[in-house]
């Protein structure tokens, strides 16, 4: 094989012996560099493990690798264990640090660990996950951080050098193999030129059949739309309906893998899938988190065979699946980050640009912007597109199931921790103590509760150790004994409930079972009175609050209804139902791997995980069965 400069550099390093850090564009080419250590890896009897951030891309790298390297991959990702022993694995990273602090044993086969996406160490709901990884990455592993292009990459490479003593190689790539072309759709004219935006008097709305005209003359399909509203990819898909991009060989084409995959994955009954039947025909189709995760890989399918002309997506079509097209989209450049919509960020534009120009087949890639001069001036989209990428910042935030792992092997050491971690790397001093207050108000919090006396964990420490990101709710219900005199219906639905998170302005159910009734005042007692403590140590932000929207619906499907009634229950999309039911079978897995879980809970949660499990919601049948 023939690599790029910078994919020959990073394999010169890791033949080497070194661990490397790419630092690429999206679309580049780094995943060559992984496939090179894993046939090397295999080639050498040596063990691989490869870390994805999102579940959907880990088992898009299963599919793809699985096609290469047969049966030398599994894949565990909390809701799915194939082939476990195998010698390369595919895990989300949290299951990659779970395994680093309750069983680092288990990872002494492994040479490699690849980090896909390592920018994520960015994200604030889950970049602790990255740092953490990569503070306790064993002396023996090395290291591929695969990442967008970021400035501070050199930063963040010698910051795992200050705190391993190993050498890291940084390889950057600043250009593209298909470089972009960008253009403008702003009060319906078609611009090249962001200069030019502001020469433009006319006071038109943009149409989109404009845009869509524009693309299908000059040759720009197929396209990929980016949207920030599920409600709306499926509205701008149907305001395309007028819109046939299909000959009549290819209808019949289109319509037969439709179908096929429709039967393989069991969907022919499905509403949804009915629905994006006439759409899907006409070269059309949508694709975002509120789908059936079996649907939106039949779209995916669809779009890979070059069949799909025109696919209105959210952003985590962007997100290292691959799945690249001639023409990208944006709708605007204003997205909801967590709390607030702001504009977006350049190193997100660039994700989602990156999808423009297919690799040996395009010349270049067109990524095409929609600007509304009365939400967004001409100095931001500027600033968006031409700007530099953001650099990576530590978002490190300690939960108390680590804090307690730490505990039980360092006791009081375990403040030495902190300094180790890109935080304290790249934190002044008022920053640093900040978050070592943090970290000793968690600690003191845990002692107060009981999770730690005398120098070690509690029976109650144990039990919360296991349990990530819901630990003090659910280690206070075993405390008090509760979850053991739950049934298996109960079981599931307080597992539904700790890991659900409302929209905003969501409401719960009008009317919930007497059981879920009394389920939710013990568990809202319960976090009441964590959050009080919380509250006087100053521990921000606080644990999760149980939310009990989905319980009706949980204790349907438990009585082995069929999916369609289930959703009657609820008001979220089916995919969303879809992701909290799995969610739930992963934080059961959790809880009945707490050593001091006691056998008679575990054979319940063992029921409950079965009947939850099935169908729509296994996803390891889905893995199984694609």
């Amino acid at each position: 094989m023939i690599y790029d400069r910078f994919q020959q550099e990073a394999i010169d390093h890791i033949n080497q012996g070194h661990s490397v850090i790419v630092s690429a564009p999206t679309g580049a080419g780094k995943t060559a560099i992984a496939e090179y250590i894993i046939s090397n890896s295999i080639r050498n009897n040596l063990g691989v493990i490869y870390t994805a951030p999102i579940k959907a891309l880990s088992n898009q790298k299963f599919r793809d690798f699985q096609d290469q390297f047969q049966d030398n991959i599994g894949i565990l990702t909390g809701d799915v264990s194939i082939n476990p022993q195998a010698p390369v694995m595919i895990m989300t990273t949290e299951i990659f640090r779970n395994k680093l602090l309750d069983e680092p044993d288990s990872l002494n086969k492994y040479s490699w660990i690849i980090f896909d996406e390592i920018h994520y160490i960015d994200n604030p709901e889950r970049g602790t996950v990255w740092e953490e990884s990569l503070i306790f990455l064993p002396k023996h592993m090395n290291l591929l951080g695969l990442s967008a292009t970021i400035p501070n990459i050199q930063q963040f490479a010698n910051w795992i050098e200050s705190i391993h003593d190993k050498t890291i190689k940084v390889v950057i790539e600043e250009n593209r193999p298909v470089p972009l072309h960008f253009l403008f759709q702003c009060q319906n004219e078609i611009v090249d030129k962001i200069e030019r935006l502001k020469r433009l008097r006319s006071s038109k709305p943009n149409r989109l059949n404009s845009l869509i005209d524009y693309l299908r003359t000059n040759d720009g399909l197929p396209a990929i739309y980016f949207v920030f509203s599920r409600k709306r990819a499926e509205e701008l898909a149907q305001d395309l309906y007028g819109f046939k991009f299909l000959d009549t060989k290819e209808t019949r084409a289109i319509t037969q893998m439709y179908e096929d995959l429709l039967a393989r994955f069991n969907l022919k009954h499905e509403q949804s899938a009915q629905i994006l039947y006439p759409l899907v025909q006409r070269g059309i189709a949508y694709h975002h988190a509120g789908m059936l995760p079996t649907l939106k890989e039949v779209i995916e399918r669809l779009f890979t065979s070059r069949l799909l002309k025109v696919i209105f997506t959210t952003e985590t079509f962007a997100l290292g699946i691959n799945m690249p097209s001639r023409s990208v989209m944006f709708d605007g450049l204003r997205k909801f980050y967590g709390t607030y919509v702001r504009n977006l960020k350049t190193r997100d534009f660039y994700q989602m640009a990156g999808r423009a120009g297919r690799r040996g087949i395009d010349k270049e890639g067109f990524v095409y912007t929609r600007i509304n001069p009365q939400r967004i001036n001409f100095e931001e989209v500027s600033r968006i597109i031409l700007g530099k990428p953001e650099e990576v910042k530590s978002q490190l935030n300690t939960s108390y199931a680590t804090i307690l792992n730490l505990y039980e092997k360092y006791q009081e050491e375990l403040f030495k921790i902190y300094p180790l971690s890109l935080h304290y790397y790249q934190s002044r001093k008022n920053e640093q103590r900040q978050a070592l207050n943090l970290l000793d108000a968690k600690l003191r919090l845990l002692k107060d509760l009981g999770y730690i006396y005398e120098g070690k964990l509690t029976e109650k420490g144990k039990f919360a150790k296991t349990v990530y990101g819901y630990e003090l709710v659910l280690a206070e219900l075993y405390d008090q004994n509760i979850l053991e005199q739950l049934d298996e219906f109960e079981l599931g639905v307080v597992a539904s409930a700790v890991v659900f998170e409302p929209r905003k302005n969501q409401r719960m159910p009008h009317s919930i079972s007497k059981s879920s009734r009394a389920l939710k005042r013990i568990c809202e007692e319960t976090y009441d009175r964590i959050k009080d403590k919380e509250r006087r140590y100053k521990i921000y932000p606080f644990s999760k609050l149980p939310y009990f929207h989905l319980c009706s619906s949980m204790e349907t499907w438990l009585r082995g209804t069929n999916f369609d009634k289930t959703l009657q229950m609820t008001d979220c999309d089916e995919g969303e139902v879809v992701r909290y039911f799995r969610m739930s079978v992963q934080v059961l897995r959790e809880i009945s791997q707490a050593p001091i879980a006691s056998y008679l809970l575990k054979d319940k949660i063992k029921e409950t995980i079965r009947v939850i499990n099935r169908d729509i919601v296994d996803a390891e049948k889905q893995l199984r069965e694609g």
